[in-house]
């Protein structure tokens, strides 16, 4: 197709790094590049904090599951959705923030999203891998105070990134039919259709799952998924994300 599909298309998870350090030039090369993600009126509600420490990252790598890679990967970033400057906006023009709306809590998390994604993307696009951190969520309290993180910011994940030391296998997709819809959320397909397109992918990712170089399973898509929504997963983020002035009106 081109080069830019290529590469979105091979995108994988990485979690074995070459003993290779990231050059500095580089990195703040790519995080130029993420900066130029797309951001809903101009505010750029994020802030991306590389962790150095190596006391930290062993913390945060045992918050995160334990996670190792956390540790090894030679540049370990945490994505803040951030309200912080734009607090700092009004002050210097002496106008009232108006916080805690869940509008903000959106707009901050979707610009952390996508200027993570376009990160991920121009790492890649030089060579580089990595792995997206959800982990930190288990314990944002304990990262907050770690990284002196302020109210109205939060960390939304972390990435690991380096020189890749594997080439996992890329997992498969959703097919189109289940994704993509015309004029309606429910689109022109009928159930039956859309099960029978499910059942396909099911087997797809049955297969992945069992022919993969590593952590082998004999698991569906869907009955992964099912496992997934069928158990609380970390009822604290309410309550935590509340105290941090988010998401209160």
């Amino acid at each position: 197709m081109n080069a830019t599909i290529d590469l979105l298309s091979s995108h994988r998870s990485v979690r074995k790094f070459k003993n290779k350090p990231i050059d500095d030039n580089l990195f703040h090369t790519i995080v130029r590049a993420a900066q130029c993600a797309a951001t809903s009126n101009h505010v750029q509600a994020y802030t991306i904090i590389r962790v150095q420490d190596k006391e930290k990252r062993r913390q945060i790598a045992d918050l995160s599951g334990p996670q190792l890679w956390v540790e090894q990967a030679p540049i370990f970033l945490v994505f803040c959705a951030d309200l912080t400057r734009l607090e700092s906006a009004c002050d210097r023009h002496k106008l009232t923030a108006q916080t805690g709306w869940a509008e903000q809590f959106v707009v901050a998390t979707v610009d952390t999203a996508l200027v993570a994604q376009n990160l991920m993307v121009a790492a890649e696009s030089l060579g580089l891998g990595g792995v997206f951190i959800g982990g930190i969520r288990n314990d944002p309290e304990t990262i907050c105070e770690l990284l002196n993180i302020p109210d109205t910011a939060y960390p939304v994940f972390g990435m690991c990134l380096g020189y890749p030391d594997q080439t996992p296998a890329i997992k498969p997709r959703l097919p189109l039919d289940l994704v993509l819809r015309d004029d309606s959320f429910f689109g022109r397909e009928s159930k039956k259709d859309r099960a029978d397109s499910l059942d396909t992918y099911d087997q797809t990712c049955k297969d992945y799952y069992l022919n993969r170089d590593s952590n082998l399973k004999d698991q569906t898509w869907s009955l992964q998924m099912a496992n997934f929504m069928d158990k609380v997963s970390r009822p604290h983020m309410k309550s935590f994300l509340e105290k941090k002035g988010f998401f209160l009106k």
